[in-house]
Order: C-alpha cells, then structure tokens, then sequence
C-alpha cells in the first residue's frame, strides 16, 4: 500500500516547529542537566504530544485524525529529535513501535479505539517486548498469557512475566506486550494502573539518560479479549517482523543524527580553532582523518535511508534486509562520526560542557537496540545468502552490471570502483560456498559486513548521479556530491578487498598457491588502482565543508 505521506510544506512546518520548540525548551544547558540528573523529562514530552505539536499524530492514520506520515517523514523527524536529543527521541521510538501493532495487526474495531485514544488523548505508549533472558530472541519470550475461561467462555487473558529495559516503561499509559499465549506469541494492550502491572526501577544508564528505561513486571494482570491485538492467537511474531522495516530506518535515523549533530560541533570548532597561525580547517591532516571520512559515511548512510523510505511508501514488501542495512551503516557511523567529534576537539572534547562527550554516549546505544550490529550483520548475510543460492549469484551480478552501465552515463561519481566492490563482494560469497564457511557465525556476522559496505558505496553512486529519490539533498557539502560519491566507493571497495582476504585466507579456505588467483578474481589490483586521487577528493570535500559551516547560521 503507497503512502504519499505530508506535502513538502507540511513537513517543513513541522520540522521548523519541532526546531523552534529545541530552542525554546531544550537549550544545551538543558540537555546537559538532564543528562547529569538522568531525568526523564515528562512535562516536555507531554507538551509534545500536546495539541499544539501534536508530535505523535505522525504515526496515527489519516481516517482516525492522525497525520498519516510516511517512512520519509518517519526518518526526517526522527533524524532532527536525535540532533535535538537522542534521550528524548528514544521516548517517540517507543510510542511508535507501540502503536506500531496496532497499526499492522489490530481488528478495525481494535484500531479505531485505541489509535483513536493515543491520537487524542496523546498518551505515552511503551513496546514491552525485550525479556531479561531472550534478549532480541522474540520467539523466546517467557512471559505467558494464560486463558481465563468461564464455563468455556474465553473472558481474557492472565499475564505473568517479567519485561527488561522497556523505554517509558516507568510513565507509559499503554503498553503492547508481547506474550506466549497457547497457540503462540501474541501482542496484548495494558493499561496503566492494570492490578499487579508492576513498573520497575529507572536504569542508571551509560548515555540517552533523559530517556526513561525501566523493567516491567506482570503478575497475574488480567486482559480482556478485546485487548488481543487481532483478537487471534499466536499472530505476534508476524506482527513484529512487519514493524523492522519502519523502526529499524527510524533508529537509523537516530545514528544518522547523533552523527550529524556531532560533527557540527567538531566543524565550527575546527573553523575557529588556530594553530600554528591557520585554522584547524585549513590543515589537511585534521580534517582527511577527523572531518571528511564521516561527512561522506553519514551521507550515504543517508542516501540510503531515503531509498529504503522511497521503497517503503512504494508500498514494497519484505524489506527486513535493506532495513538491516540501514540501521548497521548508519548506527555504526553515527558512533564513529560522535568519537571522532571528541578526538577533534581535543581536550574540550572529553568534557561534558561541550557535549560531543554526550552525544557519544548517547549514539552508543542505536548500536543494541532494536536489533544489535551482530544481528543486522547476520540478518544481511543470511537473506543475500539465501538470493545468492536461489539465483547464483545474479543479484549481485546485475547490481555491478548496473554500476557499471551508470559509469558509462556518469564517470564522475565513481560507481565503476563500486562495481568493483559489489564484484568483490560476490567472489567473496562463491568462495565462502564452495569452502561452505558459512557455517561459523563469524563469516557470516563479516560476510554482512562487507555486504552492507558495498551496497552503500553502490546506493551512494546512483544518488550521486541523480537517479535516486526527487527528495533527496545532501545535508554536507552538496557541491562536492560527487567527490564524497567517488571517496565512499573507493573506501569500500579497499576494504571489501581487505575483509575477502582476511576472512577467506583466516579461515584456510584458499591454499598457498591459489591465493594468487583469488585476488585476480576480487580484482584486486583494479581496486588499488581505483584510490588514485582520493587524497585530492578529500581535500575537495574538506573545502566544501568549511565553506558551508562559514555560511550557516550560528
């Protein structure tokens, strides 16, 4: 099903809104404080949820007074809360993912009465998912529904169980549990103050403290039958698959933003830093290590975020894989974008005044939850695995025929060195079947990897060339586009070649004398090759930076 979502202007508004309301109420001091009382800010939460902002009527449909957002509007918002705040980001990621279920798997009377009651009533909504022994295991859930009859009536259910490190779990009017109940794993809708609905303590957590995280105990809380979500047994699972698509791009969005927000700050600092009589900005060697190798992860990390949400509203199904993607790459950048923001500033860095320190904190956890980096890696691995057999390795061999054929229409944003890497990558998954490797968990956990790597750069490439979503517009250094294009294929493929040879040869899959050959086969020195000129794209894109921080508002 399409979803064209808010109307460019509407969005704007809303963006512009939601910045005015950062400013506003969560000024730097603010967050800061926060922070170091690891406080769970509730009255501006509720303000944003409040009929003026109304924050939350994005995931609530049209026909049921919501705002109807798409998986565009999705991660553009999502992207600015974690710029403002990843701690109160963190709590919108809950009320979504918890009014998630019902959206997907509820009866039309079931969805009309509660998605009514969120939208209007802007209640807080907690996912009570996550158990203290099965972890991101959904189908090892202990917590048990059990019938409660009446002379073979069904009335509702008794749920007994213990949940862990649920988000808003200690101020969440509505909670969606996921529970096994007889005939299978079942979301059911709890309500605050439901008898023997138990929140517990506030963690003490490592970053995203303005963000509540609490366990949540059930013991004997009955639920009504109507408050099985679908009104059928054992349909949670599904349920919950169907929602990773939307909420894995959405944390996503929260790495792509905690990235963002960092890297600001290490910019502005490197244009008013001097030493040795020029600015940090001027000085190659800060800004091709520190600055310019993240600008061009975050945005392809944000190119393919917007192909992910183009295919979503498209109404295309089963993008769990691409989903994955997203989340591993851009999550993973946006720590390593916040560390390298701390690194740059130096000393100042590693204090809490200026918040890059926070920032990497708080990043830290869109690494863990909603699936951990090891379980995107392996989740990749083992569905292109899966194609890779079905079509013998057609789909990465069309991919590099289309980078290819790109290259002959626009050989300046390097999607022939991209082509390189996806080959490389499908050389790599042959010798990994026929040394049947895939049998240990750490090929595939690095198998994934240099998955996700290649089809990055080969995303970059096309967006870079103009053939990607009519939305998109790079938020760093639009004028040099095609130069952060043409760098991020050749980081990729330098290391795809890198991780084929240190995971085929470390696991003794290619002998002595057939080594030779199987660097021939990843192409390695086309790829060698290939880094001719980076040193002076960099220097490009490192210009193209400083040159816009100088025009953007202070």
């Amino acid at each position: 099903m399409k979803n064209a979502g808010l109307d460019k202007e509407s969005l704007q508004m809303l963006l512009d809104t939601l910045g005015s309301f950062g400013k506003q109420k969560l000024p730097a001091q603010v967050r800061l404080d926060l922070d170091e009382k690891d406080e769970f800010p509730l009255g501006l939460v509720e303000e944003l949820l409040g009929p003026e902002i109304g924050l939350h009527l994005l995931f609530i449909p049209e026909d049921l007074g919501g705002l109807g957002g798409s998986a565009y509007d999705v991660y553009r918002v999502s992207e600015d809360m974690a710029r403002l705040d990843l701690g109160v980001a963190t709590a919108f990621l809950a009320i979504f993912l918890g009014t998630d279920p019902i959206v997907v798997g509820s009866t039309e009377d079931q969805r009309k009465h509660w998605l009514r009651r969120i939208g209007e009533e802007g209640l807080i909504v907690a996912y009570a998912v996550t158990e203290p022994l099965a972890g991101s295991e959904l189908s090892a859930i202990r917590t048990k529904a059990e019938r409660v009859l009446d002379g073979g009536e069904l009335l509702g259910y008794k749920l007994n169980g213990t949940k862990q490190f649920i988000s808003n779990g200690g101020y969440a009017q509505l909670y969606s549990v996921l529970a096994a109940a007889p005939d299978g794993p079942s979301f059911f809708l709890v309500e605050k103050g439901t008898a023997g609905l138990l929140p517990g303590k506030h963690e003490n957590k490592h970053g995203i403290r303005s963000s509540n995280t609490s366990p949540v105990v059930f013991e004997d809380v009955f639920v009504p039958k109507e408050n099985l979500i679908g009104g059928v047994e054992g349909k949670g699972l599904i349920h919950a698959q169907s929602v990773f698509g939307f909420t894995r791009l959405m944390v996503a969005a929260f790495g792509l933003g905690g990235g963002v927000a960092a890297m600001l700050k290490a910019i502005r600092y490197a244009r008013e830093r001097v030493q040795a009589g020029s600015t940090l900005s001027e000085k190659p060697g800060y800004m091709d290590k520190l600055i310019v190798p993240h600008v061009v992860k975050l945005e392809a990390a944000r190119a393919y975020i917007e192909e992910v949400a183009r295919r979503l509203d498209a109404g295309e199904p089963e993008l769990q894989t691409e989903g994955a993607i997203a989340k591993l790459f851009a999550t993973e950048e946006g720590c390593a974008a916040a560390d390298a923001s701390v690194q740059a500033l130096g000393g100042y860095g590693y204090t809490k005044e200026y918040e890059v320190e926070k920032i990497r904190r708080d990043v830290r956890i869109t690494t863990i939850y909603e699936g951990t980096s090891e379980i995107m890696q392996w989740t990749v691995s083992r569905d292109r695995w899966r194609v890779h057999l079905q079509e013998r390795g057609g789909f990465y061999r069309r991919m590099a025929d289309s980078l290819d054929s790109l290259h002959r229409e626009d050989p300046q944003v390097g999607a022939d060195v991209a082509s390189l890497a996806v080959r490389a990558v499908l050389e790599t998954t042959e010798r990994c079947r026929v040394g049947r490797l895939t049998r240990h968990q750490h090929v595939l956990f690095q198998l994934g990897e240099l998955m996700t790597r290649a089809e990055i750069a080969a995303n970059f490439a096309l967006y870079a060339a103009g053939r990607g979503a009519e939305k998109y517009a790079p938020f760093f250094a639009p004028k040099a586009l095609k130069a952060m294009s043409r760098i991020s294929a050749r980081e990729a493929a330098l290391d795809v070649l890198a991780g084929a040879v240190r995971l085929v040869r470390g696991m003794d899959a290619v002998e002595d004398g057939a080594m030779a050959d199987f660097e021939r086969g990843l192409q390695g020195s086309a790829i060698h090759a290939a880094a001719k000129g980076l040193l002076a794209d960099l220097d490009a894109v490192a210009r193209a930076v400083a040159e816009q921080d100088a025009a953007r508002p202070q």
